[in-house]
C-alpha cells in the first residue's frame, strides 16, 4: 500500500546538500549548515518539487508552469480501448514471476519500505506490491500524480541513505541521461542487502520522444548493476514482442501515421506469443527488453567477469 505523505516527509532530503527538510509555508527548506540562504523547494498541491534544476534536463519554469503535471500525454484506457491494450500488451510472465519473488522476500521481513522510481502510474505487473498490506510504497516521478509522494530527478534522489528494503525501477533507465548515476543512487538509498528490480528496453523503438536516451543488452544491463549480487536476469520481452513493435514503427514511417502503426501492431499482436516457445538464450539476443533482480552488495562485478556472464546463443 502507498505510504502516507507524512511517512515520506521524514525520509526526504535536500537533493543539493543531503540535509533534512522542514515545511515552511508553501516550501520545504534545507536545515543543515550549507549555502546561505539554504535551498528551498516549492510544494504544489501537497507534492514537493525536489529538483536541483541546475543539474537536470527539467527546467523550473516548465515544471511550475505545468503545475508539476507531465510534459508527455499519458492516455488512460477504458472499455474497448482497454481490452485492445491488454491484447497487444499482456502482462509478461517474467515480470509476474519476479514481482512474486520480490513480494515473497519482503513478506518475510514483516513490514518493509519499497521505493518506486518512476511511479507516476502503476507499472505493468506491479499491482501485487501496491496491494500487499505489509509493504509500504514510496513513489516519485518527474511529474505528479495521485500515486507520487514527490517530484524529483532520479540522478539526485532526495532521500536518506540506507532507507529502503527494495527499489523498483521499471521502464525508467532509458529515460535518464546518466543511468549509472541513477543506479548508484539506488544503491545508496537501499538498506544493506536490499533488493532492486529493474526492467529496461533493449531492442525497443523510441518512446516519449525527446525524453528517451539509452538502451541495454542483457550483459550491459547486468554490468550497469555491477555493485549488486545477481539473483536473476534475462529477457523481459523476447523477439516476438520486438517484431510486433518493429511492425508498428515500420507502418508509422511508411504511412506517416501513428494510427497505421497501431493497426499494424493489432494485426501482428500474436507474434509476441511466439516468445513462449523461444529458448531463453535466443530470447536474450533478440529481446525487446531485459530485467535484473539483485541484492545490494559490498563487492563489485569485475570487467572480466561480465564476459563469462553472457547468456545468449552466440
Amino acid at each position: 500500500m502507498l505510504a502516507s505523505q507524512s511517512e515520506c516527509l521524514e525520509l526526504l532530503r535536500c537533493p543539493r546538500t543531503g540535509s533534512a527538510l522542514i515545511r515552511v509555508g508553501d516550501k520545504l527548506v534545507a536545515q543543515a549548515d550549507g549555502p546561505k540562504p539554504p535551498p528551498d523547494y516549492p510544494v504544489i498541491d501537497g507534492i514537493p518539487v525536489l529538483i536541483d534544476f541546475a543539474n537536470s534536463v527539467l527546467t523550473e519554469e516548465e515544471v511550475l508552469a505545468r503545475a508539476g503535471t507531465s510534459a508527455i500525454e499519458r492516455p488512460r484506457y477504458s472499455g474497448a480501448a482497454a481490452r485492445v491494450k491488454r491484447l497487444v500488451s499482456p502482462q509478461k510472465a517474467s515480470t509476474r514471476r519476479n514481482v512474486q519473488q520480490l513480494v515473497s522476500h519482503l513478506a518475510r521481513l514483516g513490514s518493509s519500505r519499497v521505493l518506486v522510481v518512476g511511479g507516476g502510474s502503476v507499472g505493468q505487473g506491479m499491482a501485487p506490491l501496491y496491494e500487499h498490506p505489509s509493504i509500504k510504497l514510496f513513489s516519485f516521478d518527474i511529474y505528479r500524480s495521485e500515486l507520487t509522494h514527490f517530484i524529483a530527478d532520479a540522478h539526485q534522489m532526495p532521500l536518506a541513505s540506507d532507507s529502503f528494503d527494495a527499489v523498483v525501477v521499471q521502464a525508467v533507465l532509458e529515460h535518464v541521461l546518466q543511468p549509472q548515476q541513477v543506479v548508484n543512487e539506488i544503491w545508496r538509498v537501499l538498506k544493506p542487502s536490499g533488493l532492486v528490480y529493474a526492467e529496461t528496453p533493449f531492442m525497443q523503438q523510441v518512446h516519449e520522444g525527446a525524453y528517451d536516451f539509452t538502451r541495454f543488452t542483457e550483459s550491459g544491463h547486468r554490468y550497469l548493476f555491477r555493485d549488486f549480487e545477481l539473483i536473476s536476469s534475462g529477457a523481459s520481452g523476447g523477439p516476438g514482442l520486438q517484431f510486433m513493435w518493429s511492425a508498428d514503427y515500420l507502418a508509422r514511417g511508411v504511412f506517416r501515421s501513428a494510427k497505421a502503426g497501431k493497426a499494424a501492431k493489432l494485426l501482428l499482436f500474436w507474434t509476441q506469443y511466439l516468445d513462449r516457445i523461444i529458448p531463453a538464450e535466443f530470447a536474450v539476443d533478440g529481446a525487446s527488453g531485459v530485467y535484473f533482480l539483485g541484492a545490494k552488495s559490498t563487492s563489485r562485478l569485475q570487467p572480466s567477469e561480465i564476459i563469462r556472464h553472457y547468456k545468449g546463443a552466440q
